[in-house]
């Protein structure tokens, strides 16, 4: 090395034998092996800085790196290499979990689109059953109107008949009784008097008529009956469909706690009045104001608290327990809110909906949206699609859907929001907890 040169073996021989050469330190050939060489003293690069991590010679230790932590060239290598070897390890136990990542949003994919499918064919029956029950019930009814035409129409046609051999026989009685007008034997007219008797007619015929009300009356009653029958069956289709939707958004809710994350509230952006526990996950309001230090992160306007994790991509989902309380606020809000005073609108950076103090459940639009739930929610679920722009809650007991924010344009960080609000009475003393998102049967 110190000959900076490479020899063959004859010529390597001398050191070998040489005194003087024997001290020479001799690597295997190298290509640059002035590169090996410290450029300022011309040594061989024996030694490693720590402290400015570089590859130094002998001299270099007493000079420019007096008093540097320096280990020799193998040590280092050997530890380098080892650190090499664990953060290779660390990038291969990355790329499984990555690789197992992959595998379950292909998984959960493939499940999604088997429950559609079946959800599709589910709703394709009812709809069929509907319109089929519904052509059943219009052939019924235009046959049962058919029969009654006929039906109207032969005793149209009988009494038409019967008319009209009537009209023969007065007709036939007119022509005599004309005859018997012109006569002039008195004899023949006295004789013949009884056919001056006015016609006697077995019906009343100003009082007959075709049953053609009696006959539309029949058909409407049919029709009311029938009507009854389709409504009941509608109604039975009714109930299967919504037994469909209800499987679906339980369908949909599972599908959403499959983005479940760890939430813990941050206690350095939490109004004074707030109280959270020492895991992160309970969150209650306190009578008299903590003793917090004063950071641009804390609330100061609403009973708020902000999860000290934030997300800027992807999908996620947590559930909080609203068990009990008179009064909250839940969602998610972007970092940059205004902490001191606001509005609690999406303008604003908040995605949210609130029970206000036992009386109405909105969701934080502007103007508020009423809500109109059947059960009063006692767990809520929020799913966030970051890229779909999408911010949805749910009641997790009865798994069914309460509001969506649709179409949001995402920025920056969101982050899971509660709001437990003011307890002035007492009534409002349960608390928010965060909890483990138990996979929906």
């Amino acid at each position: 090395m110190e000959c900076l040169t490479s020899f063959c073996e004859t010529h390597l021989q001398p050191h070998q034998i040489a005194p003087a050469l024997k001290r020479h330190k001799l690597i295997n050939p190298v290509k640059n092996l002035e590169d090996r060489m410290c450029k300022k003293h011309k040594k061989p690069l024996e030694l490693f800085c720590r402290t400015e991590q570089m590859c130094v010679c002998q001299v270099c230790t007493v000079t420019d790196h007096k008093g540097h932590h320096t280990v020799p060239l193998k040590k280092e290598f050997g530890e380098k290499k080892a650190e090499l070897g664990r953060t290779k390890n660390q990038m291969q136990q990355m790329i499984q979990k990555c690789l197992q990542k992959v595998k379950e949003i292909k998984h959960s994919a493939e499940l999604s689109n088997r429950d559609a499918e079946r959800e599709r064919e589910e709703s394709e029956q009812v709809f069929t059953t509907l319109v089929r029950s519904m052509q059943r019930s219009q052939a019924e009814v235009s046959k049962m109107i058919g029969e009654k035409q006929k039906a109207t129409m032969r005793q149209a046609e009988s009494l038409i008949k019967e008319l009209e051999q009537e009209i023969t026989e007065l007709q036939r009685r007119c022509s005599e009784l004309d005859q018997l007008s012109h006569t002039k034997d008195h004899l023949h007219l006295l004789q013949s008097s009884p056919s001056l008797c006015p016609p006697t007619s077995t019906k009343d015929w100003p009082d007959v008529s075709i049953t053609q009300n009696e006959s539309k009356w029949n058909v409407q009653k049919d029709i009311s009956q029938l009507d009854k029958k389709v409504r009941r069956a509608l109604s039975e289709l009714e109930e299967k469909l919504n037994n469909v939707l209800e499987k679906s958004k339980g369908d949909d809710l599972k599908r959403m706690q499959q983005y479940a994350v760890d939430v813990t509230m941050d206690p350095d952006t939490a109004h004074p009045l707030i109280i959270v526990s020492g895991n992160g996950k309970l969150v209650r309001t306190g009578h008299l104001e903590q003793n917090h230090f004063y950071n641009l992160k804390r609330f100061r306007s609403r009973v708020a608290v902000l999860a000290k994790e934030g997300f800027s991509s992807g999908r996620f989902y947590y559930e909080v327990q609203v068990k009990g309380k008179t009064g909250w606020n839940v969602g998610v809000a972007k970092e940059s809110i205004n902490r001191k005073i606001g509005g609690l609108y999406p303008e604003q950076g908040f995605w949210t909906v609130w029970l206000s103090f036992q009386v109405d459940y909105e969701a934080c639009t502007d103007p508020h949206t009423p809500l109109s739930l059947k059960s009063k929610p006692e767990k809520l679920g929020v799913f966030v699609d970051y890229e779909e722009g999408q911010v949805s809650f749910y009641d997790v007991d009865t798994r069914s859907h309460i509001f969506s924010f649709t179409g949001c344009t995402f920025t920056e960080k969101l982050y899971p929001y509660l709001n437990p609000f003011d307890d002035y009475d007492g009534s409002n003393s349960a608390p928010m907890i965060i909890t483990p998102v138990n996979q929906t049967p």
